[in-house]
């Protein structure tokens, strides 16, 4: 059980309220993961910031999306597993591709496989990627550039995974048919 507050834009510290705003102008809702970042401005400001650019980045939505479900599951964060599980079938990962990566496999779609291959492999080894590693991820039809961009989205999913695993906020209603355990 979590001891954080769930924030909502009239409870939250004032400097995390622009965000929350944001937030709400993107998904329609405030997840509760980011009610619970909004404890800290300082955090809350700092994952906007990193969020933002992963998504203007040279990834589709459903690249990333296919980043940030393996890396939730990776992290065996349980609420970001069941949001980027719901975003990533909006997206148009196919639902057998998304159960491989729920099931900590390599999806079937080759550039969703590398992807999720480099992620994973990039957590489990704490970043010490040798030569295969990143040649697979070429060959797959990326750049070195994106192997690079690749740490960004990782940056920014890290710091929703730790969040979720520290503040264990409830997965929301729209997401509930998606819940995961590790």
């Amino acid at each position: 059980m979590s001891t954080y507050r769930i924030h909502t834009i009239d409870s939250a510290p004032e400097q995390s309220r622009p965000v929350l705003r944001e937030l709400q102008q993107a998904f329609g809702m405030i997840p509760n993961i980011a009610g619970a970042m909004a404890e800290s401005p300082v955090l809350i400001n700092g994952f906007i910031g990193l969020f933002q650019r992963v998504h203007a980045g040279t990834f589709t939505e459903a690249q990333i999306q296919t980043l940030l479900l393996t890396n939730a599951v990776t992290n065996a964060c349980s609420w970001a597993v069941a949001f980027h599980t719901a975003l990533a079938l909006k997206e148009g990962l196919h639902s057998a591709d998304v159960e491989a990566i729920r099931d900590d496999r390599a999806p079937e779609d080759r550039k969703h496989a590398a992807l999720s291959t480099l992620t994973r492999t990039l957590i489990e080894k704490r970043g010490h990627l040798d030569d295969r590693d990143v040649g697979r991820f070429l060959e797959a039809g990326f750049n070195q550039a994106q192997v690079l961009e690749v740490l960004a989205v990782l940056a920014a999913s890290t710091i929703t995974n730790y969040v979720g695993n520290v503040t264990k906020p409830p997965v929301e209603a729209p997401f509930q048919a998606r819940l995961w355990k590790a």
